[in-house]
C-alpha cells in the first residue's frame, strides 16, 4: 500500500500548478491521468493580463498575472527547460471607436501598467493595420506541452505517476481524513479533470458547460511576425515560420474532432488580417473546462470531506492555474475561506 497525503487526478495545467504547490510544502502526492483529450495540450500557453474585447482586467488579474509569471519561470529553473518567452501582444483595431477606447483604457489605473498609449506599426507589413495596433506590455508564452512533458518525465522518474484512467468506483472510505484507491492510500483526492468531471459522479452536476476551441497552424515565410497579433482572434509565432491561429467557441459539440468548419472559419478571419500566401500544416481541437459564469470551481465535497476539486480553468488556465492551485491548498491545509466568486458552494443544489 502506497501511502500519500494527496492524491491527484487529472494533470493539465490545474494539476500539474496543484502538484507544484504539494512539492513547495513538502506534501507527498501520487498522479493518476489518463492523457487524453487535455485542453492544456492545445492551449496557446499566452499570459495576457488584459481582456482585449473589452479593455478591462479579469478578476484578480493582476495578482494572477505576477504570480503566474514567477511560477513559470521557477518551473523553468527547476526543469533546466526554456518555456517562457518574452512577446509582446498588439491588438489590431477594428473601428476607430475602438481604438479611442485603447486610448481611454490605457489612461485607466491598473490597465495603464499594461497598455501602451502610443501606437505601433513596426510589425510585418504583410498585416492589414490601417489604424494600426496597441501594444500590450510584460505579456509572456509559455509552451506548456514542453513543461507538461517535462513534469511527467520527472514525476514518473519519482515513482509518483501513472497514466490510466481513473475508476471512481473503486474509491473506498475509510474515515473523514482518509480514503483508499486500490494500493494508494490517501488523506484526499484532488479532483482536476477538466471537462473529464462531467464523468465523475460526485462532481459531475456542477455547472461546467465547456465549448470546443479549435486552432491551425500555419507555415508563412513571408508574414516575418516577432510580436503575437490579436484581433477577433490570435496569430502567434511559434518559430520557423510557423504561427498558431486561433481559437474558435463552438458551445455545442464536446468532442475533440477536428472539424473543416472551423478551419474554414479561421482561415476566412485570417485573409481578412494578412496579405501573404500561407499553408495549413495543422489543426487541433479541444473541450475547455468553461462555467457559466466565467468563475473556476474549486472546493470540498459537501458530503465527502476526503474529495476536492480544481476546475473551471477556461480560457485563462495559464494565468489562473498558480494562482487556484494555492488558493486550494490554503483552503485544504489551513482552513482558509475560499471565495465566494471560485468556491463550489455558490452551486449548494449541485450536491
Amino acid at each position: 500500500m502506497k501511502e500519500v497525503d494527496y492524491l491527484v487526478v487529472g494533470f493539465g495545467l490545474a494539476g500539474m500548478a496543484f502538484c507544484d504547490k504539494l512539492e513547495q510544502h513538502q506534501k507527498s502526492f501520487f498522479v493518476i491521468d489518463k492523457q487524453v483529450e487535455a485542453a492544456s495540450r492545445v492551449a496557446v500557453g499566452l499570459i495576457n493580463p488584459v481582456i482585449l474585447k473589452r479593455y478591462t482586467l479579469p478578476w484578480q488579474g493582476e495578482e494572477q498575472f505576477d504570480l503566474a509569471k514567477s511560477y513559470f519561470k521557477r518551473l523553468d529553473v527547476k526543469f533546466g527547460l526554456n518555456t517562457v518567452t518574452d512577446i509582446p501582444v498588439y491588438k489590431i483595431f477594428s473601428s476607430a471607436e475602438d481604438q479611442n477606447n485603447w486610448f481611454e483604457a490605457s489612461d485607466k489605473p491598473g490597465l495603464d501598467r499594461f497598455l501602451k498609449p502610443e501606437l505601433k506599426l513596426d510589425f510585418s507589413k504583410k498585416v492589414n493595420a490601417k489604424l494600426q495596433a496597441g501594444e500590450v506590455k510584460e505579456t509572456v508564452r509559455i509552451d506548456i506541452s514542453k513543461l507538461l512533458n517535462s513534469y511527467k518525465d520527472y514525476l514518473i522518474e519519482n515513482d509518483s505517476y501513472k497514466q490510466e484512467t481513473f475508476y471512481y468506483d473503486k474509491i473506498e472510505f475509510n474515515s473523514e481524513s482518509e480514503i483508499e484507491y486500490q494500493n494508494i492510500r490517501a488523506k484526499r483526492i484532488v479532483f482536476s479533470e477538466g471537462f473529464g468531471i462531467k464523468a465523475n459522479p460526485y462532481f459531475n452536476k456542477l455547472p461546467l458547460v465547456g465549448n470546443k476551441g479549435e486552432y491551425i497552424d500555419i507555415y508563412a515565410p513571408e508574414l516575418q511576425l516577432t510580436q503575437a497579433l490579436k484581433s477577433t482572434f490570435f496569430i502567434i509565432p511559434l518559430g520557423d515560420s510557423v504561427y498558431k491561429v486561433g481559437a474558435t467557441f463552438n458551445w455545442n459539440d464536446k468532442d475533440c474532432k477536428t472539424t473543416l468548419e472551423a478551419r474554414e472559419e479561421l482561415v476566412a478571419k485570417l485573409k481578412q488580417v494578412i496579405n501573404c500566401e500561407f499553408e495549413v500544416v495543422k489543426q487541433e481541437a479541444a473541450v475547455r473546462p468553461t462555467t457559466g459564469d466565467r468563475r473556476p470551481l474549486l472546493g470540498v465535497h459537501p458530503k465527502h470531506p476526503q474529495l476536492a476539486i480544481l476546475n473551471g480553468l477556461g480560457t485563462r488556465g495559464t494565468m489562473m492555474g498558480g494562482y487556484l492551485a494555492d488558493k486550494l491548498y490554503c483552503h485544504l491545509e489551513h482552513g482558509e475561506p475560499l471565495e465566494d466568486e471560485i468556491s463550489i458552494m455558490r452551486f449548494p443544489k449541485k450536491f
